[in-house]
């Protein structure tokens, strides 16, 4: 058994908060070359106690819970920072499959996420023919309708199981929600996506935990959020994608651990520069929507985070010294966790432990 797994098969009193970064890798790809396959798609859990709370849904999260001991019975909820498929793409088979370790007596697991854009963004401006979008008929989909068609795709073999086998349909236990923006901070999607100011507002809460929200800058989609998790040992805060942004700073501020996307903008320019339209227009999107490890250090120490932990790595075979290269200018403890590390946050024993892969006695 390994010493993750010892940790989150512990007492169900034991309340100490954590976090699990079951998958570390960002973008929509199976990143080739040295070191393939060690990291996973975007995926963490937060636990406290006998429950687990998941942000994003990369590929490979089912079989992350698995190594990771955390039972799918064992979620209370499922948040969802946006809707790019390299944070989605797995959250059918997690129902799917999810759905054959849960119990008659199953509490519901919450499925909360960005509702639908209400406009498709507008084209790039390299576009020589502005493309046509694909399903014009329902083209921006929020987390509810999506997670409908989702399972609607796999009707066949679920009404194999619910019929013949006296299986439970995912829809019994997974509740999809949209996240509504409070309509007082002037968002629109294309006009005004992340408006400044924007006051964190509350999208769960249980007896554990409290969950606030905060618009990011991740264009062109909107909306796009990060989200803090508050605890009575301490907090953890998930920056999603995005690009250095004062709302983020906002609600991270005094956070005991930020985990942040990082990218490589030195690969971004080596791998699209002297390109066609395609080309220029992903380098304008990477610089517009993301953020550099140096600049993720400074989002954490405008913050006054007391840990950063880099991840959604971009790309994710990339050499440690990319994401090393910031540490020196961390005010707080720093971390390039590894896929299946255990992070204790807050007033746990042991958090006050830097390096990575640490876990608590």
């Amino acid at each position: 058994m390994t010493d993750t797994t010892r940790l989150l098969r512990g007492s169900v009193a034991d309340l100490r908060p954590r976090v699990v970064t079951l998958g570390t890798a960002g973008g929509p790809r199976w990143w080739p070359g040295a070191d393939a396959g060690e990291r996973s798609g975007i995926a963490t859990a937060v636990v406290v106690g006998d429950r687990a709370y998941l942000v994003d849904a990369g590929h490979g999260v089912g079989r992350q819970l698995n190594l990771a001991g955390i039972q799918v019975s064992s979620l209370r909820a499922v948040f969802l920072t946006h809707l790019h498929s390299d944070h989605t793409v797995d959250l059918a088979s997690l129902a799917l499959f999810g759905m054959f370790t849960l119990g008659a007596d199953q509490h519901p697991i919450r499925i909360i996420g960005p509702g639908d854009r209400g406009a498709l963004p507008p084209a790039a401006s390299h576009a020589v023919v502005p493309p046509s979008p694909v399903f014009a008929e329902q083209p921006t989909p929020g987390i509810a309708a999506m997670f409908h068609h989702l399972m609607a795709a796999h009707a066949t073999d679920l009404n194999d199981r619910v019929l013949d086998a006296l299986r439970p349909s995912p829809l019994d236990h997974f509740l999809p929600e949209d996240i509504r923006v409070p309509e007082d901070s002037g968002y629109h999607p294309n006009d005004n996506p992340t408006p400044d100011d924007v006051r964190p507002f509350e999208v769960y809460a249980d007896e554990l935990v409290t969950v606030t929200a905060t618009l990011v800058r991740h264009p062109p989609i909107a909306p796009a959020f990060a989200f803090r998790f508050d605890t009575a040992a301490g907090s953890v805060t998930f920056s999603g994608d995005t690009a250095p942004c004062d709302n983020l700073a906002r609600l991270a501020r005094d956070t005991d651990l930020l985990l942040h996307e990082a990218i490589d903008f030195d690969w971004v320019l080596r791998t699209y520069s002297g390109g066609g339209p395609t080309a220029q227009a992903s380098i304008e999107h990477h610089t517009k929507s993301h953020t550099s490890p140096q600049q993720a250090v400074d989002i954490a120490n405008a913050a006054g985070a007391k840990a950063l932990a880099l991840h959604h790595l971009v790309p994710g075979t990339a050499p440690r010294s990319v994401w090393e290269s910031a540490a020196q200018r961390c005010r707080g403890a720093f971390f390039v966790p590894d896929d299946l590390d255990v992070l204790p946050f807050g007033t746990s024993p042991g958090a006050h432990l830097a390096r990575e892969g640490v876990v608590a006695p």
